[in-house]
């Protein structure tokens, strides 16, 4: 599998994977970590919210007892302030807010350093020169290597690549979900990478998307209508195999890492057949298969 680098000379897996399905059984977690090294799959992206902690912790016992931390590129993610006896989330990007976590992600973790470290959303009424600062000293004190945001607010995003330094944005991208393109002009221009999650749709660019479609989108999602959903996917199907068609339209983008999870190592093996096939499928028919799918436009958060 081939490898991208960001601006700060982080090493990016092509396929990443996303960590927070993982089993919370530490050898169920253990197989898949393994599994995705073993093919090459060195991006691991996780999350102080994801299970609040106990993500980091398996992935970080993962790493520690087999001694594999400098064999991946680790990422987290900050600003969710969790109440760990309830279910209680509050949006807190403040400086002290983030040099807590970090200290806390660190020691769950098992490590010194994080490759990347992500602002886990955010809003235009953030303090965000203030994030922006604190970010900067996290990677004075050789706590981060290099930082980035997790959003789908363009406005919030037109804001961080025109005063931050950041390497990467995480966002929602896919055939079905698009609005990404419209920004693909100015990351590319702030030399910004792309970490695109949610590449399947919620398994509706998979083998199971006609039960998919009918179980969970009966209302359609986003600007499509489940009939609109339903001739589309019908359309792509006739073209090739979905997830291969969905990597394939990923892979034209200034991509990093298509970030993908998976709750077990059958899971992940499939994913991994469908990513090399599409890699040897690459620009095929793709532009063809992309018009088969509606324009989506970003209608919130915009200015």
């Amino acid at each position: 599998m081939k490898t991208n680098h960001t601006k700060s000379g982080l090493i990016f897996s092509q396929l990443g994977l996303g960590a927070m399905n993982l089993p919370q059984t530490q050898a169920e977690a253990d197989k898949i970590l393994k599994t995705a090294l073993e093919n090459n799959i060195t991006y691991i992206d996780t999350a102080d919210l994801y299970q609040k902690g106990h993500n980091e912790e398996t992935i970080g016992e993962f790493l520690s007892s087999n001694k594999l931390r400098h064999e991946v590129t680790l990422a987290s993610k900050v600003g969710n302030e969790f109440n760990m006896i309830n279910d209680e989330v509050k949006w807190n990007p403040s400086k002290s807010h983030i040099k807590r976590s970090i200290t806390d992600s660190l020691a769950r973790l098992k490590t010194d350093y994080l490759d990347l470290y992500m602002l886990h959303g955010g809003t235009i009424e953030d303090n965000k020169d203030e994030v922006i600062d604190t970010f900067e000293s996290l990677k004075k004190e050789g706590l981060i290597r290099a930082y980035g945001i997790s959003s789908i607010r363009p406005n919030v995003i037109d804001y961080y690549l025109e005063h931050s330094n950041i390497d990467t944005i995480m966002m929602q991208f896919s055939l079905i979900d698009n609005r990404p393109e419209q920004l693909i002009e100015s990351i590319e221009k702030h030399d910004v990478r792309i970490l695109a999650r949610g590449p399947l749709m919620k398994g509706l660019l998979t083998d199971h998307a006609s039960r998919i479609l009918d179980t969970k989108f009966k209302d359609g999602i986003l600007d499509s209508s489940y009939e609109a959903l339903k001739q589309s996917i019908d359309q792509a199907k006739r073209s090739g195999n979905l997830t291969e068609l969905a990597y394939q339209y990923l892979l034209q983008y200034p991509v990093a890492s298509i970030v993908n999870g998976a709750s077990s190592k059958e899971q992940l093996l499939e994913n991994i057949k469908h990513f090399e096939n599409a890699l040897k499928q690459q620009g095929s028919n793709i532009e063809q298969v992309r018009t088969f799918f509606k324009d989506i436009d970003y209608k919130d958060h915009i200015k």
